[in-house]
């Protein structure tokens, strides 16, 4: 047999003293030794691992606590159990990042108003009537306005926050950070695009921030929110998961009341409350993946952060240029979907049709801009982009802000009852 010729062989080179057959067999029976040692380490992995935890807690209960202080079995038991619980790399993650995150203050002179009390009235027939207390402005006086959150990107005082939160340009701004100093801050670039904005105080050797992989989340995975909730309680910290990803939500600031869509936003359960736009969102590791942005209003549990994949480039650009350099096709459109196939009898059901906005200040094709230099019109439909086809989950504006500026684009277009190709060199956005 077989089994009989292989002991035969293996006795054989052992008599014979055969070098290369003897290191072969040892060779051979090791793997096959760690080949089974390690089948069954993992069919008893629990067991294993309960056993040395087990082990762990109790050997550390034997030594000297560090304080002075006596703790019972249970105190100690829960202390180092909670090595194997989410809470301890929530607790770590905080711990790592909150001296890096900052609040922000509005500041703004306002009118001061005092009471002043006339004398009574008195009539003509001698009647008399009490006057009434009036407001008369005296001088102005310095008041908080707003407030939100950031958080540093490098040590030399460069923060992300959003926006919407530092928008007016007649107001100062004041950054405290987590060691209760407060500092001036300057608004160096607000995003043309996205609702991002990066300030700058003076100084150095702040603590800063890591950036993490948005691309990499996954629904149900726990994130930390961290910012200056209800523009009252500094540093607050809460804890969600990743409630979905790719969604679209309006937001707008309460100082100018314009509003802005953003799309491919991550929607968390973690609280986020008025003053925390701005603040970082976490992964248990404590790097960054979105940009706290937006709260619906009358909810409870349904925030919104932007991917922070989608700020890195304009960080990078500030850190470069000193200012945030996007690049714009030059159109407005609608994304086509099913719904609106049929509504608008179109021939396809993806897509961004060119359209103008509700009065003559939107146009469907910017003036000058690289799409009115290619040749779109109003009406036509551009469907692909450089092969990646445009939906609801992946649009146009989200297609171009992976492009750079200067570079040419390749686009299927369905215009007038037929395909074609165009191709347009994108621009650097300006402001209106």
């Amino acid at each position: 047999m077989q089994e009989i010729d292989i002991i035969a062989y293996i006795k054989k080179s052992f008599a014979e003293k055969n070098t290369f057959s003897v290191f072969l067999v040892s060779i051979i029976s090791i793997v096959l030794f760690v080949a089974v040692a390690s089948l069954v380490a993992f069919h008893y992995r629990a067991q294993v691992f309960g056993y040395l935890a087990k082990e762990y807690v109790l050997g550390s209960m034997v030594q000297e606590d560090n304080t002075g202080e006596e703790k019972s079995v249970t105190e100690k038991i829960i202390e180092k159990q909670s090595i194997f619980t989410q809470e301890y790399f929530v607790v770590d993650a905080v711990k790592k990042t909150n001296p890096a995150v900052v609040s922000i203050t509005l500041s703004k002179e306002v009118p001061k108003y005092e009471i002043v009390t006339l004398p009574d009235q008195q009539d003509i027939f001698g009647n008399i009537f009490p006057s009434f207390p009036q407001y008369k402005q005296n001088g102005t006086e310095k008041k908080q306005v707003g407030s939100g959150s950031g958080f540093f990107v490098s040590s030399d005082g460069l923060i992300v926050t959003n926006k919407h939160v530092v928008e007016a340009t007649d107001v100062s701004y004041t950054v405290y950070t987590n060691d209760g100093k407060k500092h001036d801050a300057k608004v160096i670039a607000r995003d043309p695009v996205l609702d991002i904005a990066l300030m700058k105080i003076e100084s150095n050797n702040y603590p800063y921030l890591n950036l993490g992989n948005s691309d990499s989340l996954l629904v149900g995975q726990t994130v930390i929110a961290i910012g200056n909730a209800l523009g009252e309680y500094k540093n607050t910290v809460s804890v969600g998961v990743v409630s979905g990803l790719s969604r679209s939500v309006t937001a707008g600031g309460s100082l100018s009341g314009k509003t802005e869509l953003l799309d491919h936003v991550i929607q968390t359960d973690a609280a986020i409350n008025p003053g925390n736009s701005g603040g970082p969102l976490l992964d248990l590791s404590g790097r960054v993946v979105g940009v706290n942005v937006a709260v619906v209003t009358g909810s409870q549990g349904i925030g919104f952060a932007l991917p922070v994949n989608s700020i890195k480039s304009a960080i990078e650009s500030v850190k470069n240029s000193g200012k945030i350099i996007r690049p714009y096709l030059g159109v407005r459109y609608l994304i086509v979907n099913a719904e609106m196939k049929e509504a608008a009898s179109l021939a396809v059901d993806y897509g961004a049709l060119v359209k103008a906005g509700a009065n003559a200040s939107e146009p469907a094709i910017i003036s000058g801009g690289p799409a009115e230099k290619a040749g779109l019109k109003e009406n036509d439909i551009i469907l692909y982009i450089d092969g990646e086809k445009i939906t609801e989950a992946n649009s146009l504006a989200n297609i171009i802000r992976q492009k750079k500026v200067g570079q040419t684009i390749t686009m299927r277009v369905w215009s007038k009852g037929g395909e074609k190709t165009v191709k347009a060199t994108l621009e650097v956005f300006k402001e209106d």
